[in-house]
C-alpha cells in the first residue's frame, strides 16, 4: 500500500472550508510557494506536495515510464486529493503544473472547482507559422543534452532565464540551487516531459473557471502564449502582470494574490 503522504511529502496547513492545492513547477519544490501561502486567511486549507523525484519526495517511488507523460504527474495530484478526501479544490499550478492540473481536472472534474495557472504554456515548441511556443526543438534538445555534459553549468544558465535576469539575485541563486539539488536521473525525465509535451488540443476541453496569470516579461512563456490559452479555454480569464520572469508567485506574490482574490469573488 503506497503512503501518498510520504511519497509526495504532503503538507497540510489550516482547517478552512475552502481547499487550495499548490503544485510546483519543474526543478522546484513546495517551498517555492512560501511567499504566497501566508497571504491566505483562515477560510482556506492549504495543501502542498512534491512530485516524485523533486524536493523531499520518496525518490524510490520514481517510475521513468510513468513520469514520461504529464498525465503521470497528474496522477500524483489526484492521488494526493484522494488520500485527503478532497473535493471542490482550487488548484494553483506553476508553469508546467498548470497543464498537469488541467489533465487532473479532465480526468476527475468533480475534484476541482477552479484552476489558477501561473505562467503556463501548453507547448514550449515552435510550430510556425501557426504557433510559437518560444523554442525550436533543436535548442531544447541541446539544453537537455547539456544536463549530461555540465549539470552545474546547465543549472546556472537556466536559473536566471526562468526567474528573470532582473529578479532578485537571491531568488535566482535559490532556483539554481534547487536545480542542482535534484539528481539528473529524475530531473532530466521531468525536463523532457515538460519541454517536449504538446497539450494544446486539451485546452478546449476544460470547463472549469480558469485564471491565467502571465508575466509581461517572461523568457519561457510570452504574453502571446497567455492570449492563445485564453482564446482556447472557454471559461478563462487572462491577467497580464507587469513583472519580469517565469515565477510570479515568488517575485510578485502580492499581485498574484490580488488577482486570485478578484477571480474567486467575482
Amino acid at each position: 500500500m503506497v503512503d501518498v503522504k510520504v511519497r509526495n511529502n504532503v503538507s497540510v496547513m489550516g482547517t478552512g472550508e475552502k481547499t487550495l492545492l499548490f503544485a510546483h513547477g519543474f526543478g522546484c519544490d513546495q517551498q517555492m510557494w512560501r511567499f504566497l501561502t501566508p497571504k491566505f486567511g483562515s477560510e482556506y486549507q492549504l495543501i502542498l506536495f512534491d512530485y516524485v523525484g523533486s524536493g523531499k519526495s520518496d525518490y524510490s517511488a520514481f517510475d521513468e515510464n510513468k513520469y514520461s507523460s504529464l498525465k503521470g504527474y497528474a496522477q500524483d495530484v489526484l492521488d494526493v486529493c484522494e488520500c485527503l478526501n478532497l473535493q471542490d479544490v482550487i488548484f494553483f499550478g506553476h508553469s508546467v503544473s498548470s497543464i498537469i492540473g488541467m489533465h487532473a481536472a479532465l480526468i476527475s472534474p468533480e475534484t476541482f472547482s477552479r484552476l489558477i495557472m501561473v505562467c503556463p504554456s501548453p507547448c514550449f515548441l515552435n510550430f510556425p507559422p501557426d504557433y510559437l511556443g518560444g523554442f525550436d526543438r533543436e535548442d531544447l534538445e541541446e539544453l537537455i543534452n547539456l544536463m549530461d555534459k555540465n549539470y552545474i553549468g546547465w543549472a546556472n544558465y537556466l536559473a536566471p532565464l526562468v526567474m528573470g535576469q532582473n529578479s532578485d539575485k537571491g531568488l535566482i541563486d535559490e532556483l539554481g540551487a534547487s536545480f542542482c539539488s535534484t539528481d539528473p536521473k529524475y530531473s532530466k525525465t521531468f525536463a523532457k516531459t515538460t519541454f517536449f509535451s504538446d497539450d494544446r488540443t486539451y485546452l478546449s476541453q476544460i470547463s472549469h473557471p480558469t485564471l491565467i496569470l502571465q508575466s509581461s516579461e517572461d523568457n519561457l512563456a510570452s504574453v502571446d502564449i497567455g492570449k492563445y490559452m485564453n482564446t482556447h479555454i472557454k471559461n478563462s480569464k487572462l491577467e497580464i502582470i507587469k513583472a519580469h520572469g517565469h515565477c510570479l508567485h515568488m517575485t510578485d506574490p502580492d499581485k498574484v494574490y490580488e488577482r486570485f482574490e478578484r477571480f474567486v469573488t467575482c
